[in-house]
């Protein structure tokens, strides 16, 4: 069947969009060209993009224009008919076919002009394509890598706003990497926006997401993991106890970020000097601008761990600990924390600072917190009341344990990499230096 007669009966009537479905998946078994007549033209120069109707043809333009979007030597297509697609298209007949939606969806962002302009188709499509955001697609990590690349960091936030809750393969040909991909880009996003709570919590999904064998993506998540969290604790916080041992013994003690780690907080001119001698490694994973921005909060975290030893210390006192002389820098940096209430403390003014307890420790605060661990044991109990109501079941799952266990391994490391696999990860104009 040639690009003419898939047209023909592709503008037939039929009962049923999968009808329509077994006639494109016929061509695309053809022994010659599959792919070439679904890309290609009809013999009088007509566009078959052209010719067909999105909203009622949702498959045959599906196919037709990820096929054209994949192939360079194709006619290129008008970004106002990939527009026009994702805001017509039927979501249904799109779902029969979900690994053309994600050559669309990947199509959009190699032939758009520029990553910024594949944002808003990418959005569209992924919107009205998912039943709603907390279904994960393979159209998500695509979307905001879109974003993370344009540095246009904002539009992804309607996205990742959403918790990811569900999985239907069903849905979306979603492989292991596409999970990863998701929140890597997700961790990229909140780091650059310097949302480090939200940032900290991607990068750690992705370091700890099960494997046989670690992907490369979760090395590069675990570096930035660690410069967050100098920012955002003043030291390394522990990783999950389910995450791969590799993960965290990638870092050797000669590692430019263990020695950072290891040397954090200090004065900053200690801190610059070993990111100065460091500085292609970081720049390299493209990690620069976290590694200033924890340098530009140890003197925060060094006066923090100064209140766990000191009732009182003046502002000369604090200058020559924090390493910072101008006295001036210093009371702008104590007022600001104290604004902030990272420190309980008052400032005289004769410069003497005097640290406070923590005013939220009081009486009503332990009630709240017993009220709040009372209500988590009274549904934790429900949930075992619930668990137990099919003690059946479960007597003859733990009997097929080992075979259940072996079978959920190999389908999370599916499509697992090994290290210094080509995924795209800082390296590539995906993951901008802040």
């Amino acid at each position: 069947m040639n690009t003419h007669g898939l047209l023909s009966e592709l503008l037939k009537p039929k009962e049923k969009a999968s009808e329509h479905l077994d006639v494109l998946r016929s061509v695309l078994k053809q022994r010659e060209g599959g792919e070439a007549v679904l890309s290609g033209g009809l013999e009088g120069g007509e566009d078959p993009l052209e010719i067909l109707n999105p909203a009622i043809n949702t498959l045959g333009v599906l196919f037709m224009m990820s096929s054209r979007l994949q192939n360079q030597s194709s006619p290129p297509v008008r970004p106002q008919l990939i527009a026009n697609f994702c805001n017509v298209f039927e979501p249904e007949a799109a779902r029969l076919a979900p690994e053309r939606v994600t050559l669309l969806a990947r199509g959009i962002l190699r032939s758009s002009v520029s990553a910024k302009a594949a944002i808003p188709l990418l959005l569209t499509l992924l919107t009205r394509y998912a039943p709603n955001l907390s279904y994960l697609t393979t159209i998500h990590p695509v979307f905001l890598e879109a974003c993370v690349s344009s540095s246009h960091f904002t539009h992804a936030l309607p996205v990742l706003r959403v918790p990811i809750t569900k999985i239907d393969k069903s849905l979306s040909d979603l492989h292991y990497n596409d999970n990863l991909q998701y929140h890597y880009y997700g961790g990229v996003v909140f780091a650059a926006l310097k949302k480090y709570k939200e940032a900290e919590e991607f990068f750690e999904i992705v370091v700890s997401s099960p494997a046989q064998v670690p992907a490369a993506l979760q090395l590069e998540a675990y570096k930035k993991l660690v410069l967050i969290q100098l920012i955002s604790h003043g030291k390394l916080q522990p990783v999950p106890k389910y995450t791969h041992a590799l993960i965290s013994r990638a870092l050797k003690n000669n590692s430019p970020y263990v020695i950072l780690t290891k040397a954090y907080p200090a004065p900053q001119e200690v801190l610059t000097a070993l990111l100065e001698k460091e500085i292609q490694a970081f720049a390299a994973d493209g990690n620069t601008g976290l590694a200033t921005q924890a340098i530009q909060r140890s003197p925060r975290w060094i006066l923090k761990k100064l209140t766990e030893t000191y009732l009182t210390l003046s502002l000369s006192e604090i200058s020559q600990v924090i390493g910072i002389s101008s006295e001036a820098e210093v009371r702008a940096l104590v007022l600001s924390m104290i604004e902030m209430r990272e420190i309980h403390a008052s400032l005289s003014p004769t410069g003497t600072l005097t640290f406070l307890d923590d005013p939220s420790a009081n009486a009503e605060s332990v009630d709240k917190l017993l009220r709040d661990a009372q209500e988590l044991g009274r549904s934790l109990a429900e949930l075992d009341r619930e668990l137990g109501i099919g003690r059946e079941f479960l007597s003859k799952a733990l009997k097929d344990g080992g075979q259940s266990e072996n079978a959920g391994i190999a389908f999370m490391s599916e499509d697992a990499d090994i290290w210094g696999s080509g995924m795209p990860g800082p390296h590539s104009s995906a993951a901008p230096n802040w």
